[in-house]
Formats: C-alpha cells, structure tokens, sequence
C-alpha cells in the first residue's frame, strides 16, 4: 500500500502539461494547451490542458481530470497502477506501508516469477537471432508475412531445439529452482533435475493489460502429429488464463477510441490484422472464451464483433461466445470469413480498405447469424423452425437490459411473423430458469465453503463511462449547486443587511448550501453528483483550502467523482441563474445572489419530482387513498408557490 504522504509527494509533483505531452503533442494557447483528442479520433483540436488548474478536458468527447486520471484512462491503468507510473516518471521512491511476513513473501514470490518471465522473453528474442533461431524461427515468421518491425513489436522469439539451454543460463544466472519450475518455464524430472518446457518452437509473449509478460505460447514447426501443435504456459500465480486476451496490450487505446473489439481465436490472426493497420484485434490465447476475458473487453468497449474461421468449429466457437457476450449485457456482431480463410489469411491477401469494406458488409447481428445459418437446415419442417425460434429467443433472453430484449423480441418476431407476446413467455420462462440456476449454484458455493479464502484484492475499474444522470429533472441544478461548491465553497458570502439572508455571522458558500440543500431530507437524486457533494464535504470538514479540496477531488481514485469535478471546475461551465452572471461583475454580489437562487431552484425540481410521482400514485390509487394523495399534491403545490414567488416567476402558476 502506498503510503499518503507518498501518494500526495506524487500529485503535488507531476505537472500535468509534462504527463500527457509524453502521449500527444500540445501546442500552447494562451495560458493554456491543445491537442487533438487522444480519445477520439478528431481532425480539430478540442482537448485542453489548464497548468494553472492541473486538469485536463475534451470538449468532444466529454473525458476530463488530472494528470493521474489521464494515466488511468488513457493507460487503463488502476489508480496504484497509475500512481506508480507517475512515481517512475519523476523518479520518486515508493516505499510502501508495513507488510506481514506472508504479504512480503507472496509479493516477492510473484516479482520473481515476473523477473523469471522477462528474462525468458529476452532468451526467446536473442535466440531468434542465431544461426538455428534465423533458419528456422525467423524464416517461419516471415514465410507468414509477419515484417521485422511486428516481430520485435510482439516480442516474438525462438526457443532452441535444446532441452536445457534457458534452464542452464537461467541457472547459471542465479534464478532459483523454484521460480523457474512455479513459473512453468521449467519442468522438474522425478530425479530433480530440470529441463525447458519450450523446446523447439517459435514463442510469442502474453502481456498483462499493463504491459507485464506473465507466461508464453509456443507453435511446434514440425509436421509430426505426435507433437502437440501448440503448448501454453501453466496457470501460476502471475498467469491466470481467464484474465489474458493475447494483444490487448497493444490494442486497448484503439479499442477505446474505435469503441469496438474485433475478437479472433489465434496469435497470428491478431498479429496480421495488427500489421494490416486494424489494431483493436485480440485473441483468447490459444484457450476457449472466458467470462473474464469478456469483462477484460468489457473495460474498454462494449461492442465486440467476433470474427472466427467459417469452418464448423469457428462457427460453433460463434455460437458460444454470443451467449456468453450477452450475458455479460454487451452488443455482439458476427463476421464469418469465406471458408478457407481466417483472419490471419484474409489479412494478408487484401488491401486494409478491402478487409474493412468487407467486415463492414459482412457484420451481423446474432439474430440474423443465427436465422442465415440454421434456416437452410430447418426448411419448410415446422418442427425444426420452432426449435430455430426458440434458440434465438433463448439467447435474446441472455440479455440483462429489458430494453434490447423488447428491441430483438420485435425483430424476431418480424422475421419470423409470429406473435411478439409468444417470445415474450418463451424469453420469461428462460430468464427465470436462468436466474433459478444462478441462485442454485450460489445455494451450492455456499454449502461448499467451509472457511474464508484470501483471494487477490479486486482490481479496481473506472467507472468514467456509466450514465451519470439517473434523474434529468434535477440533473442541472444539481450540476448548478456543485460548480459553485467547487468554484467558490470556501468564500464567504456577503449579504446586505436588509437581505433575509444576512447574519452577523457570515457562512461560506458551501455551510450555506449544505444549510439549504440539507441532504438528510432532500439527498440528491443523481448518485454521482450526490457522490461528488459528499466527498467535496467529507474534505471541507477536514479543514482543506479550497485548492487542496479541488485537487483532492480530481486525483481521488473515484474517477466518476474526478471527472465531474473538473467538467464543472472550467469556467465554460454555465450556471442557470445566468441572468445575474450577466448584470453583476463583482464576485460577491454575483455569490449573494446566485446562492440562494441555486438552492431555490433546487429544491423547486425536489418538490417537482415528488409531483410527479404523487400523479402517477394517483392514476393507479383507490379512492380511499387518492383524498390523501391530492392533499399531499396540493400542499406541494403550495411549496412550489412559494419557491416560484422567491425565484420572482410566480407569474408561471397564474
């Protein structure tokens, strides 16, 4: 853990015109810089970069915060991940908190196995370049037209026909027995002894999102079927197979800006696509498709076209990879080659603007897949038309958004010409089987687990893409009461002495608008701009300035709560209560005014939001409740007169 004099070291050291100049060009503006949006693809600038605030913000796309939030986004780094980055660029040390003997050892043990994996890649990569290496490993990578550039990119590599050349040098280096066998780099024989597990074979690297090489995947260049095509490294502590996606390290900034993942099955489909110029490619790493692959995919986009072989198995590895996308409440498309060809193929024998017009032509929707591919079958029997319909209505019942049910439910049943309400019952009964089996197996884990176990902490995943209005009728007063907490929450107001307002002790603008909003009885009705009001506070009570507060808001790890605070920190932000922002200069006039309109206008949308869902209650109550409702109606009424009157737009109940 990093300490907090540390973390604050970190941010108070980093300039953020130097962090993100590493990544895009900024040319200077003013006090300020632009840039095209790294985020988005854009031809005019509209990404700038405030020094003086320490924020930066696109007015394209929406993406703002500070210098550890452009690491994170821009990385998809965690926020340690991201602080240590920060830390290495600035050469601070981090020395982190006191660990246990076993949080020591296990974190030792897991470096170790990193620093086993990247000498290994090193070996792999040096042994391309000797006399069996180039003859064999390097003649097989260009035969698949992979240039010199793609190869050292992926760090693709040789391992000697030998049986103990990495072992031996790992050895003769001091690597332990130990690492070297947990990092299954090496197999220990029953005498003891060791050998390579990779022998013979060209290798290519698993990365972690973040870069690191955790395990490889070797491809055997003999024809012999005795020798299996392909060995992967073992699961170990490092190496958990359901959490790589072979390429995403270097596909994860075009999966972002492309807002779309192309998925394929096999390194070299990802390395030709990569190379043709299509770079949001990934693979599954030579293992069936997992959930956390998914959710993997799922950080960076939430389309995914799957793009298999037009083989029987590609299609059925297809065919299992919807439901599964699905589930996880992501949109899927499918593009099957022309038989013969894969990814890696097709890549090579077409232009980039031919591969990207057919793709574009080729895409698919499940429903549409699945109709093309299982109709011929089923013909005119309407037997094998019934189970087609219900196949597709069991997948559409896959997906968590009622929404995009009710949008396929109405297109299957458009092409199919039956009855929506017929899906409907055939999607419900499956949902419901579904969420019986889900809790079964909860019921069963449960009975299962005798005794806690220590797993590793839950990485921790932005959260900057979520809606952030729940609420739209409050939204903007809500944004109001916040801009002004993070613009002016320290400063003082200054009421005239005739202003019902005034005191003789003066509160500062945010104990005012915490007097008037009072969250205990009216909470804010948007969860992110209520979790950016608490956090502003939970900072005031310690006593802040209102600088250490705006940053601490911006370089929190809630990222949702950084992203909002430097959205409404810019100037541009434009207040409701424009009308006084136009007549008045002087900041505590302007304050003395705005203040207390905001909170008006605040609490005027709460009681409007009470209205209406007292008028829905209303259209379905009894008549022994609605004498109740109405009189809760009209004395809300009353209230809202009164805020209108305060507002000075009475005139709009007459």
């Amino acid at each position: 853990m990093i300490p907090k004099e540390t973390v604050d070291l970190i941010l108070d050291t980093a300039k953020i015109e130097e962090v993100i100049g590493d990544y895009v060009t900024l040319k200077r503006r003013g006090g300020n810089f632009v840039a095209c949006c790294p985020f988005h693809n854009e031809k005019t600038p509209s990404f700038y970069v405030s020094p003086s605030k320490g924020i930066y913000k696109c007015f394209g796309c929406g993406k703002a915060g500070s210098a550890v939030g452009f690491i994170m986004e821009y990385e998809h780094q965690t926020y340690p991940e991201a602080l240590r980055t920060l830390a290495r660029k600035y050469n601070i040390e981090i020395v982190e908190k006191e660990e246990t003997a076993e949080e020591i050892a296990a974190r030792e043990h897991s470096e170790s196995l990193h620093l086993v994996c990247d000498r290994a890649e090193k070996f792999f990569v040096e042994s391309l370049q000797t006399r069996e290496g180039r003859s064999l490993g390097y003649q097989y990578f260009r035969s698949r037209g992979l240039e010199d550039e793609t190869i050292a990119k992926y760090g693709l590599g040789w391992s000697p026909s030998s049986r103990h050349d990495f072992t031996d040098l790992a050895k003769k280096e001091g690597y332990k027995d130990e690492y070297l066998v947990d990092s299954g780099l090496s197999i220990k024989r029953d005498d003891g002894s060791l050998y390579d597990r990779f022998f013979e074979r060209v290798m290519f690297p698993f990365h972690t999102v973040g870069g690191r090489i955790v395990g490889f995947g070797g491809r055997t260049l003999r024809s012999d079927k005795t020798v299996a095509k392909y060995v992967n490294s073992p699961e170990t502590e490092i190496y958990i197979k359901n959490r790589i996606l072979y390429g995403l390290y270097f596909a994860k900034n075009d999966i972002s800006k492309e807002d779309k993942c192309y998925l394929v099955e096999g390194y070299l489909d990802v390395l030709s696509m990569h190379q043709l110029g299509i770079l949001n490619v990934v693979a599954s790493s030579g293992t069936s498709l997992t959930e956390g692959q998914i959710l993997l995919i799922k950080r960076f986009t939430e389309n995914v076209t799957i793009m298999y072989d037009g083989d029987s198995a590609g299609i059925h590895a297809a065919l299992r990879g919807i439901n599964m996308i699905l589930r996880e409440g992501m949109n899927v498309k499918i593009v099957l080659l022309p038989d013969g060809d894969d990814p890696d193929s097709f890549a090579r024998k077409h232009t980039l603007e031919e591969v990207k017009a057919f793709i574009a032509s080729a895409e698919r929707d499940f429903i549409g897949f699945k109709t093309d591919l299982l109709l011929e079958e089923a013909g005119s029997d309407p037997l094998k038309r019934a189970n087609l319909i219900n196949d597709i209505a069991d997948t559409i019942a896959e997906i968590p958004d009622a929404v995009k049910r009710a949008m396929y439910i109405s297109d299957c049943a458009s092409k199919f010409g039956i009855s929506e309400d017929i899906l409907y019952d055939r999607v419900r009964v499956t949902r419901e089987r579904i969420s019986g089996e889900a809790q079964r197996e909860k019921e069963r884990e449960a009975r299962r687990v005798s005794e806690p176990v220590v797993t590793p902490q839950a990485e921790y995943r932005p959260t900057v893409k979520d809606p952030l209005v729940d609420n739209p009728v409050t939204a903007p007063s809500e944004e109001e009461l916040l801009s002004l907490l993070i613009r002016h929450g320290t400063d003082f107001l200054s009421f005239e002495t005739d202003s019902p307002y005034f005191s003789d002790e003066p509160l500062t603008v945010a104990e005012f608008i915490d007097e008037g909003v009072d969250p205990a009885h009216t909470p804010f009705l948007n969860k992110a701009y209520k979790a950016v009001y608490e956090a502003y506070f939970a900072l005031y009570d310690e006593g802040k300035t209102q600088e250490r507060i705006v940053m601490d808001l911006l370089n929190g790890e809630d990222r949702v709560v950084a992203s909002v605070a430097a959205r409404l920190a810019e100037p541009s932000h434009q207040l409701t209560m424009k009308k006084y922002a136009d007549s008045l200069t002087a900041t505590d006039s302007w304050l003395a005014k705005s203040v207390p309109m905001a909170i008006l206008s605040y609490q005027e949308k709460v009681v409007d939001v009470h209205l209406l869902r007292l008028k829905r209650d209303l259209a379905e109550a009894s008549p022994e409740k609605s004498n109740s409702i109405l009189m809760e109606i009209s004395s809300l009424m009353n209230t809202k007169r009164l805020i209108a009157i305060r507002l000075g737009k009475d005139n709009d109940l007459k």
